[in-house]
């Protein structure tokens, strides 16, 4: 296997060249949540993600955390929740852009605070964390491995992990289900996909294989190390977790307003 680097444009250039590829089995792409935002969030876009893709599987997921400054009163969602409701714009929330999941997310929150959040773009997630552990806005969403060194260090404090379950990074906070609100849920998911066309016998088989990797002893050791859960599923399973996270994410980015060219 070769990994052929394609960024830019939310994943959109490298997802585009599979798109339009040969239907044999042999350029797949690996894609991220962006592949359900991108319907809604750019003009245009030359692929649609459910006509001209073949779903091969999930691989892993990526569980977020919903940070603070420890210099911010609130040590609940809820009592954050509260504290953006007293006052206009008194709770800020650092994010890597329109678009992005954590930015995504800053908008549910927005929304259930009744719109009293501020919401900061930064150019990227790394300048909005650095933002939030300086003090310069109070809250960000971010990777639960990047949220436990910081957190572990008494440079930030966690409200909650936004995934179904407790993290083995930081197993004392509690899910944003458990903490009373599960719309707040956001994982960054990971997902193999090929060519729209591509033979049903080839897309078996290579579902096959990456289930094979991601339940093996040295993935998940690996992903361990980083936060990361292996994931797998079925084409059908995941064709209808995209269509899911379409319609879902569609939505948040329409009453958002956000866009990109």
């Amino acid at each position: 296997m070769v990994a052929d680097n394609r960024g830019g444009a939310g994943g959109n250039i490298g997802t585009d060249i599979v798109a339009k590829a040969a239907p044999d089995g042999y350029t797949i792409v690996m894609c991220t949540v962006s592949l359900a935002v991108s319907p809604t969030l750019y003009k245009k876009l030359n692929y649609d993600p459910l006509k001209d893709l073949a779903p091969i599987g999930m691989v892993a997921a990526s569980p977020n955390t919903l940070a603070v400054h420890p210099s911010t009163p609130a040590r609940t969602v809820k009592e954050l929740v509260t504290l953006a409701r007293a006052q206009q714009g008194r709770v800020s929330f650092g994010t890597g852009g329109p678009g992005s999941l954590n930015d995504l997310i800053s908008q549910v929150f927005r929304s259930i605070s009744n719109g009293k959040s501020l919401v900061v773009p930064y150019k990227g997630i790394n300048p909005a964390t650095i933002a939030m552990l300086s003090g310069e806005v109070d809250a960000a969403v971010i990777s639960v491995a990047s949220a436990a060194q910081y957190v572990n260090a008494g440079k930030l404090r966690a409200l909650a992990t936004l995934a179904p379950d407790r993290s083995t990074l930081l197993p004392k906070v509690p899910t944003s289900k458990e903490a009373g609100y599960p719309e707040l849920e956001a994982v960054l998911w990971y997902g193999m996909l090929a060519p729209a066309g591509t033979p049903p016998a080839v897309i078996t088989r290579l579902n096959q294989a990456f289930t094979r990797i991601s339940a093996s002893a040295d993935t998940r050791e690996r992903f361990a190390g980083v936060g990361t859960l292996p994931m797998s599923s079925t084409p059908e399973q995941f064709a209808e977790f995209l269509k899911k996270e379409i319609a879902r994410w569609g939505k948040v980015v329409r009453d958002s307003g956000a866009s990109a060219e």
